[in-house]
């Protein structure tokens, strides 16, 4: 198979029979590791950003039981997803791994660039999206975002191209809520549409097999925000264009100790009419949510984590960084993504998988704790 399957899903995580028996979640379609692996480097223009590389960290990470690989076309200028395939192919090649037991996800709408950091990005943006055909100047918003149809096929296809594959399993719209603000809402939930017109296209096509939305604060903010995003009416334009057997699947946004607002902030309404939490509206909805940034992007260590919270979270003997893994893994996410480098991290990060997860209880003590940082 040219994509992730549930007997391929199901098959990887049985070579795993010692560690804990909730490490592993089932949507209904694929089993997912409650940890994933991201492949995001913050602050892009700095030099080890040429120097670094993620192949063996994902290598380890397949090998230790995380079979969720997070990626984007734009992460370091499109290496990232050109890393992915250098480490997927040789396992591949050899058999110690199969198409199938793996869960790739990538994102679509930032402009990529290219490798290395090309000299006069404009002009880059001028000749490659603009001049192509794939967006007009208007429609390329603060020069790093795009969501024309042709710019997101182009995207698609590129990233199959950087990653070596033949299909993505889980394709987002990345970040969406850039343009709102530069556009008014009724655009906006229009180019929300012609998306997914185009990713329900790229379904049928065979190049994507699910699509969602990736978002930092756009379904997190108060209803009236100028760059919130309703989910009810993301998934009435998703059933609108692909009918009830409609292709958007999946929600990815940041949950972490200082940042938990998925778990507890009422902000986003159901089908009853009531406001409730984004995890509790992505279930109502039949959309599986996903976590990101569960470090805050290593800005939860900026002091030591209260003594309480490892005891509450069963990871006391543990450092504060698997503590807050903990926290993101336990609380409804079917995943939490983290980002790692090297792969003594992903070592470090692995053994979570033999410890079950956090209790409802200590989840909610800790959100009553001001998020216990």
């Amino acid at each position: 198979m040219a994509h992730a399957t549930k007997e391929g899903t199901f098959g990887y995580l049985k070579k795993f029979g010692k560690y804990s028996k909730d490490f592993y979640r089932f949507n209904g379609e694929l089993f997912f590791p409650s940890l994933g692996i991201g492949t995001y480097k913050a602050e892009p223009y700095k030099e080890d950003n040429y120097i670094i590389n993620y192949a063996e960290a994902i290598r380890m990470a397949l090998r230790n039981g995380i079979n969720l690989i997070d990626t984007a076309i734009n992460y370091r200028y499109q290496m990232s997803e050109r890393e992915i395939a250098e480490a997927l192919n040789p396992m591949f090649t050899t058999g110690e791994i199969m198409r199938e037991e793996v869960i790739i996800a990538s994102k679509a709408g930032f402009i990529p660039l290219d490798f290395p950091f090309p000299d006069n990005p404009y002009g880059w943006i001028q000749e490659n999206i603009i001049k192509s055909g794939l967006a007009s100047a208007d429609e390329v918003i603060i020069d790093q975002h795009c969501m024309t149809p042709a710019y997101l096929r182009w995207s698609c296809e590129q990233s199959l191209k950087n990653l070596e594959l033949e299909t993505i399993d889980i394709f987002y719209l990345h970040n969406p809520e850039t343009q709102l603000g530069y556009i008014d809402q009724e655009t906006f939930y229009g180019r929300i549409e012609a998306a997914f017109e185009l990713f329900e296209t790229l379904r049928s096509e065979g190049k994507i097999v699910s699509y969602g939305i990736a978002a930092w604060n756009g379904f997190l903010y108060e209803a009236d925000h100028t760059e919130y995003i309703s989910l009810a009416k993301v998934v009435g334009i998703a059933r609108r264009v692909g009918g009830e057997h409609h292709g958007f699947k999946y929600l990815q946004s940041p949950f972490n100790l200082a940042k938990p607002h998925a778990y507890g902030y009422a902000n986003q309404q159901c089908e009853d009419g009531k406001f409730y939490p984004l995890m509790h509206a992505c279930a109502s909805y039949g959309v599986t949510y996903l976590g990101s940034s569960p470090l805050l992007q290593k800005n939860l260590f900026k002091r030591p984590f209260a003594s309480n919270v490892g005891e509450m979270l069963n990871t006391s003997e543990l450092s504060d960084v698997a503590s807050a893994l903990q926290f993101a893994r336990s609380a409804g996410a079917i995943s939490a993504i983290f980002g790692a480098v090297d792969p003594s991290h992903v070592m470090d990060n692995a053994i979570l998988a033999y410890l079950p997860e956090a209790s409802v209880d200590a989840v909610n003590t800790l959100m009553r704790g001001a998020y216990a940082v």
